[in-house]
């Protein structure tokens, strides 16, 4: 039965961590401390992050490179991240976890 509980426990912050950085409809509330961002190389989805997330090295690189491909004029109306979604959702979880 101790054995359950811990598998539990693995598996009920995977699921908030998931709903936390998965795509979130357009109008969807941003909580205080996070921000929505659209990442995609092509097609670009929406999540919403935490703040802090945006000193991390890797999405200060991701930020550089939005800088020199969007300067201020992100066409999606808010911040771009030109990554691979997968890569996003990565680090997404790895920095939640840490």
């Amino acid at each position: 039965m101790e054995l359950m509980a811990i598998r539990f426990q693995r598996i009920i912050p995977a699921k908030q961590i998931l709903k936390r950085i998965l795509p979130s409809p357009e109008s969807a509330y941003v909580p205080k401390g996070h921000v929505p961002v659209y990442v995609g190389e092509t097609q670009k989805k929406r999540f919403v992050i935490l703040i802090s997330y945006l000193k991390h090295p890797s999405f200060q690189n991701w930020l550089s490179k939005a800088e020199e491909e969007f300067g201020f004029d992100h066409p999606q109306g808010g911040l771009t991240i030109p990554c691979r979604e997968e890569s996003f959702i990565d680090l997404a979880c790895s920095l939640n976890c840490s």
